[in-house]
């Protein structure tokens, strides 16, 4: 059970420091719109609760392998969400 509790802090580390470089973008840009930074903050929560629920999922047959995927979709929502930080 240690990779499910690996996976669970991997998903909040990644995310939490993702709604953290919004929050320093906010900071240092105080005279822009936060319209887009806010809609990257709810995209990240939406993204934690969905992969929280999936791991937590006890229905499924192959563990490991669905927590690969868990884990690749991390990865590839938490680049996205980075791109659009950086696009701000």
């Amino acid at each position: 059970m240690a990779n499910v509790r690996n996976l669970k802090k991997d998903i909040n580390y990644v995310l939490g420091d993702i709604i953290e470089a919004v929050y320093v973008w906010e900071y240092n840009n105080t005279d822009k719109d936060t319209k887009k930074s806010e809609s990257i903050i709810d995209e990240a929560i939406e993204i934690f609760d969905d992969l929280i629920a999936k791991v937590n999922d006890k229905s499924v047959e192959n563990a490991k392998s669905h927590f690969k995927t868990i884990n690749k979709e991390l990865e590839e929502k938490g680049r996205g969400l980075i791109d659009k930080i950086n696009k701000l």
